[in-house]
């Protein structure tokens, strides 16, 4: 494969999601982004965040509304959905648990799961605090 050419457009969107904890969508990425670079197009942030996640510099959670979510944190972990607010945040979940689910669902499984990814549900804290 050829060097990725660099590109000063591409490490401002990877700074920025690694610099947040929330999990922008493209839009949201777009906006921040468009500070800095006021010529920057939403097609060239969505190739970048799509090429940050086939070379693993980012990682991509698609939600049930469609709507796809960008993470810079990229070590393996899981992630909670708000059904609420839509807030998505982080889930820190003992990854030896979910290497066991791994292994027992690959019993039942002509194949080789290698990973998961598990995306939970439910109510925030603030919603809660505020219902």
């Amino acid at each position: 494969m050829a060097a990725l050419k660099y590109s000063r457009q591409r490490e401002s969107i990877k700074h920025y999601l690694m610099t947040t904890k929330e999990h922008p969508t493209a839009d949201t990425v777009y906006m921040h982004v468009k500070k800095e670079f006021p010529n920057i197009s939403l097609g060239t942030v969505y190739r970048n965040l799509n090429l940050l996640t086939d070379i693993g510099e980012a990682v991509k959670i698609s939600t049930p509304d469609g709507g796809d979510r960008f993470d810079g944190r990229i070590e393996p972990h899981n992630h909670f959905l708000c059904e609420e607010c839509g807030r998505l945040l982080d889930l820190d979940l003992d990854m030896k648990s979910i290497e066991e689910v791994n292994h027992l669902a690959g019993k039942n499984f002509d194949g080789m799961i290698t990973s998961s990814s598990t995306l939970f549900f439910g109510k925030c804290g603030d919603c809660i605090k505020k219902s």
